[in-house]
């Protein structure tokens, strides 16, 4: 039996235990509700429904039988680490890479790096995401923070929940952008017709707000700068999306994967190995100093050819 404990934060307060656990623990929901049934899961060392609201303050006992529960295993696998101490780690992720084991990918991934060369991670999260307090997504390059320890972990989960982490995105889009900055603010939501896409067509939206301004223009492409107000799942791909001009090489939202330029009279077409979309800067008050930390990565070499190949 592996046992760890989440204590609830104020925003999280008034969520479903199953929801909450769900959540925090990398678990179903319905793997959640079984757990509860059969007593694996206490508030305050005491059984409640699946149901149950939780408060600010609550602890949250999960007891997962060893079966049901993954290993976390250290690969030695290289990772560019921009900053550690005895607290958290800063990390430049390639496109490309897992941020955590999940179905399809149960090795390779960044925490299974972590492991390896961190030594310890923090015990919320679960045991497949020890420390993660945000994430990118697997073709999305850039700076990433983990939380070393449970301290540093609700310290840094308090600032994106309270939006005072600065966050600074390049990408490059679909199409001419005329304006030269502007705001995008669309809820965004789980897609009616696919579960695993976000939408900005949702019934139970969640506010998502995304600045950006105009870097450069390719006349096919705009290369953006994008900050989010919110981090909602996937919410830059989805916002531009949105607005018709979707992140190039995004196979999901807008699947421009390629596109077709005139240069000196000749037609050209150029192919996005992935996603361009690159975190560019990351900036926090240390949770345990509060001194303001900022982190930054220079663009790929993948996207630096791509607009290599637009600007000639």
């Amino acid at each position: 039996m592996k046992s760890f404990i989440i204590n609830v934060l104020p925003p999280d307060a008034s969520k479903r235990l199953d929801v909450f656990v769900s959540e925090k623990a990398d678990i179903t929901r319905s793997q959640v509700q079984k757990l509860i049934k059969e007593g694996h899961i206490l508030v305050n060392n005491s059984v409640e429904n699946p149901n149950y609201k939780v408060r600010a303050n609550d602890a949250i006992t999960i007891h997962r039988p060893e079966e049901e529960s993954g290993i976390l295993i250290p690969e030695q696998i290289p990772v560019k680490i921009l900053y550690m101490d005895d607290h958290l780690v800063v990390v430049d992720k390639p496109a490309g890479m897992v941020v955590y084991p999940a179905a399809g990918h149960d090795k390779g991934t960044l925490l299974n790096a972590l492991a390896y060369h961190c030594k310890k991670l923090a015990s919320i999260g679960g045991p497949l995401r020890p420390g993660v307090v945000h994430r990118l997504d697997k073709d999305t390059s850039g700076v990433i923070v983990v939380a070393l320890d449970d301290k540093t972990y609700y310290g840094l989960t308090e600032q994106f929940k309270g939006r005072n982490i600065n966050r600074k995105y390049i990408a490059l889009v679909y199409g001419d952008i005329k304006e030269d900055s502007g705001k995008i603010a669309m809820e965004i939501g789980r897609s009616a017709s696919d579960r695993k896409k976000m939408s900005t067509r949702t019934k139970r939206g969640k506010e998502a707000v995304t600045k950006w301004k105009v870097i450069n223009r390719f006349g096919a492409a705009t290369l953006i700068e994008a900050k989010l107000g919110t981090g909602r799942t996937h919410q830059i791909r989805v916002h531009f999306a949105a607005v018709g001009h979707p992140v190039l090489g995004d196979s999901t939202y807008g699947k421009k994967v390629d596109i077709e330029i005139k240069t000196d009279g000749n037609k050209k077409k150029i192919a996005f190995p992935r996603q361009m979309l690159h975190a560019e800067i990351l900036g926090f008050n240390h949770p345990i100093t509060n001194e303001y930390i900022e982190f930054s990565s220079p663009l790929p070499e993948d996207m630096e050819e791509c607009i290599k190949k637009l600007s000639t």
